[in-house]
């Protein structure tokens, strides 16, 4: 008889859990990977724009912090982008998918253009400024509020009601537009609609947003690490049976953390109608609602890593700018790659490719069975055998 023996047929490869790497490796890791991404994206533009890697890069440097203006501008930019980021991670800790941010902002932005249209020459500016902030941050939380509630109460889904609420925010400001710019132009301008009134400046049009997103991210890091609150939404985004077991009332801590998110995401719309652009249309936010998601993904939650993650996405879309481009979409696409590396990295620093093993036993055909090893015999005091007399 032939002994065989029996082959396993595994896959070539399988995606197992990495062990723990110390931070040094995570962050040598992380910023070879951002320089391979912009190596990547420095390709492409010479494949599709007829632009060296050298000269891209040179260029987006240029593009961002070339002049003065320019590096204020960005840091504007940043600071936008990184307090919409901030207003999403609270809700996105608690596993309520708040798609809503654009929508909010512009909400917020509609409140402080209703009080700058109907109260600016009648109302002192101290008192209109005031309103802003309140009508505006009130417009953000019933926007953030709504769907909150419906989630809480009927179990709705949060990612349909809040994409949702940004297409009926956009038409109202539409609505609003019409009713308000009495020339069919469309166009609703600062002087001639909302009487001039803008917030004042704090040495320059930049400050202000700078300093309210450096507020914003100081506060809600000790609110998510430091506060009852804090550990409360974590409880109920990791297990809402836990924290209902524990005692957490789960529906006041969905709506109480999406009036946080509501109301930062209002205070964002009222800087921009208030105090950066001087006005309200569909587009003040930019698209800026749903870019804070990948920011607030790509840091991880963490205000300081998000600080990176959005500045990354500022500069590569402000230094693009320096290109001239007549095709936009080519900042899109670096801006695109340059995060699909990142996503990458942080994929394959928890987890890592394990391959199949080559099989060590194959079976014998052919050959013959080895002969079996003979046993020693044990002598008596061993335990051996003995013999029996009849």
């Amino acid at each position: 008889m032939r002994n065989t023996e029996k082959i396993v047929h595994e896959p070539l490869f399988h995606i197992a859990k990495r062990d723990d790497l110390v931070w040094w490796q995570r962050l040598l890791i992380r910023a070879a990977t951002v320089v391979v991404a912009f190596l990547f994206a420095g390709m492409l533009s010479w494949t599709l724009i007829g632009v060296d890697p050298f000269t891209f890069l040179g260029k987006l440097f240029v593009g961002t912090f070339g002049t003065e203006r320019r590096t204020w501008i960005s840091l504007r930019d940043l600071a936008v982008l990184l307090s919409i980021a901030l207003a999403l991670v609270p809700a996105f800790k608690m596993k309520f998918w708040n798609i809503g941010a654009e929508g909010q902002v512009l909400m917020g932005g509609l409140g402080a253009a209703i009080c700058m249209y109907y109260l600016g020459g009648t109302a002192p500016d101290v008192v209109v400024y005031l309103l802003m902030l309140v009508v505006g941050i009130l417009f953000g939380v019933v926007w953030g509020v709504l769907p909150a509630i419906c989630k809480a109460v009927w179990r709705t889904n949060e990612t349909l009601f809040t994409l949702m609420m940004n297409y009926l925010a956009m038409q109202l400001i539409s609505f609003f537009t019409d009713i308000w710019v009495k020339d069919g132009s469309g166009v609703m301008k600062n002087e001639t609609h909302l009487h001039g009134i803008k917030f004042p400046e704090l040495g320059n049009v930049y400050v202000l947003p700078i300093l309210v997103a450096v507020v914003l991210a100081v506060l809600l890091f000790v609110y998510l690490k430091y506060s009852k609150q804090g550990y409360e939404l974590s409880v109920v985004g990791e297990s809402e049976n836990t924290a209902r077991y524990v005692g957490i009332n789960v529906k006041k801590v969905i709506i109480r953390t999406m009036i946080i998110s509501g109301a930062v995401c209002g205070l964002v719309g009222v800087l921009l109608t208030g105090a950066i652009n001087g006005t309200v249309t569909t587009e003040t936010a930019g698209g800026q609602g749903f870019t804070a998601i990948i920011v607030a993904w790509v840091g991880k939650f963490n205000p300081l890593f998000m600080v990176l993650s959005a500045f990354l996405i500022v500069f590569m879309d402000r230094g693009t700018n320096e290109l001239n481009l007549t095709n936009d979409a080519f900042a899109s696409i670096v801006t695109a790659v340059v995060v699909f590396f990142i996503i990458g990295c942080e994929f394959f620093l928890s987890y890592q490719i394990k391959f199949r093993r080559r099989a060590k036993g194959k079976a014998n055909d052919g050959a013959q069975d080895p002969p079996a090893a003979e046993t020693p015999e044990l002598p008596p005091e061993a335990g051996g055998a003995k013999e029996v007399q009849a």
